[in-house]
């Protein structure tokens, strides 16, 4: 979503409300000078992206292991 300064000023509460779901672009004279968005928001993502990625035979630790060996 995108908004101007105006706007986010006068609806602070509502946009930070909205943020937790979505990015909120802020703009001023047009152009976007801020991004407001979840910072766990990545995390979840990341995680999500990540799953079935380790086999069901193997523990975390025996992983990272085996990723340190790598190294």
């Amino acid at each position: 979503m995108s908004v101007t300064a105006t706007e986010f000023k006068l609806n602070l509460g509502k946009y930070l409300t909205l943020a937790e779901s979505e990015d909120v672009y802020i703009t001023k004279n047009g152009k976007v000078v801020a991004k407001l968005t979840n910072p766990n928001a990545d995390r979840v993502e990341t995680a999500k992206s990540l799953l079935g990625i380790i086999p069901a035979d193997i523990t975390p630790e025996e992983a990272r292991e085996e990723r340190l060996d790598r190294v």
